[in-house]
C-alpha cells in the first residue's frame, strides 16, 4: 500500500531518521529535516538525506506528518519550541524504543500523536549512519490506546507500508515488556559478557582470547558494545520490565550452571537442545507462519 506523498518533517536525522528521509524522498515525499547542529544540516544535504534542512524548528509549520526521530531522553522532555512549532493538524509519530513512557509524555502535547517503533537497526549512529530499504520486511509497531486519533493512525500505518514495513498494534504496555526480552535486556547481558572478558586477571589469557576471538563472540557481543547512552536510557525507561527480563535470564544461567556444577551432560544437552529448537521462531521474517504451526 502506498500512502499520498505531501510533505514531511523529520526531526533528527540519524540512523532512523535519515533513513526515513532517503526512503520517503524516494517515494515522491517533500522532506523536512530538523536538527540541533549546524554542521549535522551541512552534512544531511551532502549525503541526500532530505531536500531541505534547518535547525529552526518553524521550518515544521508546513508539514503533513512529521517523525521525531529523537533519543528518548528528548522524546520524554521535547524543547518547548519543538512543541510549540509542530502544526496541529499534522500527524506526530515517533520512533523510540520505549512506548508508555513516551505515550505519556505526548499524550496532552499534541492530538495527532501516534506512538510507534520501527524494529530496524544496524551498528551505526549519526548523520552518517542513514541507508536506503532499513526497514523493509522489518516490523513497524503503533502502541495506540483511547485517545489515539484513529485518522492519524491509519496515516502512520500507510507510512509504515510504503516503506516496507510489516505493521503491527499492541498496548504500550505490551511493547515494553516484549522489548525488554529482545533488546533491552539483551543489552545488559551483552555487556555483562564483555565485561567477563575484559575483567580476566591473567593479562596472557586475555590478550590470547582477543586474537581467537570471532564471529560467535562478534555476534553475542555487538549490543553490549553500542550507544552506552542508549542503554542507559532504554534500561531507564523501561526499568521494571528490564528487570523482569533480567531475572528471568538469572534463573536459566542459573539452571545451566547447575548442570555443568553436578556434571549433568544430560540435562545440559537437553536444555541445549531446547534452545536450538526455539530460536528459529525468533529470527523467523515478520508474518512468516512456522512449519510446524
Amino acid at each position: 500500500m502506498a500512502v499520498q506523498p505531501g510533505r514531511v518533517g523529520i526531526v533528527g536525522l540519524g540512523l532512523i531518521g535519515g533513513s526515513l528521509g532517503l526512503d520517503l524522498q524516494a517515494r515522491g515525499w517533500t522532506v523536512q529535516g530538523l536538527v540541533h547542529r549546524q554542521a549535522t544540516a551541512d552534512r544531511a544535504m551532502d549525503r541526500g538525506l532530505v531536500g531541505a534542512v534547518s535547525t529552526d524548528p518553524s521550518c515544521l509549520s508546513d508539514c503533513d506528518l512529521v517523525i521525531l526521530a529523537l533519543p528518548i531522553p528528548l522524546l520524554l522532555n521535547p524543547p518547548d519550541e519543538l512543541v510549540a512549532a509542530l502544526p496541529e493538524s499534522a500527524v506526530i509519530t515517533d520512533v523510540g524504543s520505549v512506548k508508555q513512557p513516551v505515550l505519556e509524555a505526548w499524550r496532552q502535547r499534541h492530538p495527532r500523536f501516534v506512538a510507534s517503533h520501527p524494529m530496524a537497526g544496524t551498528a551505526l549512529a549519526g548523520v552518517e549512519a542513514g541507508v536506503a530499504d532499513l526497514f523493509r520486511g522489518r516490523p513497524w509497531i503503533a502502541t495506540p490506546d483511547a485517545a489515539t486519533d484513529p485518522a492519524a493512525l491509519v496515516q502512520v500505518r500507510d507510512l509504515a507500508l510504503s516503506v516496507g514495513g510489516h505493521w503491527l498494534t499492541a498496548t504500550a504496555s505490551q511493547h515494553d515488556q516484549a522489548v525488554a526480552l529482545i533488546s533491552h535486556m539483551p543489552v545488559l547481558v551483552s555487556a555483562a559478557l564483555l565485561r567477563a572478558v575484559g575483567d580476566e586477571r591473567d593479562p596472557d589469557i586475555r590478550q590470547l582470547a582477543m586474537v581467537l576471538a570471532s564471529s560467535g563472540f562478534a555476534d553475542t557481543s555487538r549490543v553490549g558494545g553500542g550507544n552506552p547512552e542508549l542503554g542507559v536510557a532504554m534500561a531507564s525507561t523501561n526499568r521494571d520490565a528490564v528487570l523482569r527480563g533480567l531475572a528471568a535470564y538469572r534463573w536459566s544461567l542459573e539452571q545451566l550452571e547447575d548442570a555443568v556444577l553436578q556434571q549433568n551432560w544430560s540435562q545440559l544437552e537437553l536444555e541445549l537442545r531446547r534452545t536450538q529448537t526455539l530460536r528459529p521462531d525468533f529470527l523467523r521474517a515478520p508474518g512468516e507462519v512456522s512449519s510446524e504451526s
